[in-house]
């Protein structure tokens, strides 16, 4: 298993078919049961039945996890991002860190496309898969003023697309606090 920053642990592909492995005998152990208890005229027969079904849902359920990879994009020079709106459509917005290079939004507006692929994702109007990167700015105190630095459009019709586009508003990352050097 992979940790993860939190001291939790993410479970892999293989451990999903080790789990649907166990619980697939368990499964058959429980049809085991269930035909045993029809055979003797048992009274919690049919909750057997029952549980014997639930069993292999779970059974099919873990499989089908283990043969779906969990794949993330890591593109190098991203910075961490929030997922703060998606409605699992075709518009998601993502919150970045304050300031930020120009260089470093490029990098992290892929790695979202890559991640926030989804072959389930409603599909409107164009088949676009639309993500807005946005940071706030306090002008004041007690003034939150929330900007969008960028965007991309990527294809909502397969994994790999090479015809991304991004685009930077500049006139808002100007606005940004210059980031400071470390020398």
């Amino acid at each position: 298993m992979l940790p993860t920053t939190l001291g939790q642990f993410i479970p892999t592909t293989a451990n999903f078919l080790t789990a649907a492995e166990w619980v697939g005998i368990l499964t058959l152990v429980c049809g085991a049961i269930a035909a045993l208890g029809f055979l003797f005229k048992w009274g919690i027969r049919f909750r057997l039945v029952g549980a014997a079904g639930f069993m292999a849902v779970l059974t099919v359920g873990l499989f089908g996890l283990g043969l779906v990879p969990f794949v993330r994009t890591s593109i190098p020079g991203a910075v961490p991002y929030t997922t703060i709106y998606d409605a699992g459509a075709n518009e998601v917005v993502i919150a970045v860190r304050n300031p930020i290079t120009e260089e470093a939004l490029t990098a992290t507006l892929q790695q979202a496309a890559g991640n926030l692929f989804s072959p389930g994702r409603l599909n409107r109007d164009d088949g676009q898969l639309l993500i807005r990167a946005r940071t706030v700015l306090h002008p004041e105190p007690g003034v939150s003023q929330p900007i969008y630095l960028g965007q991309v459009k990527r294809s909502l019709s397969g994994r790999d697309d090479e015809n991304m586009e991004i685009t930077l508003f500049r006139e808002n990352l100007a606005k940004l606090p210059k980031p400071v050097e470390a020398g």
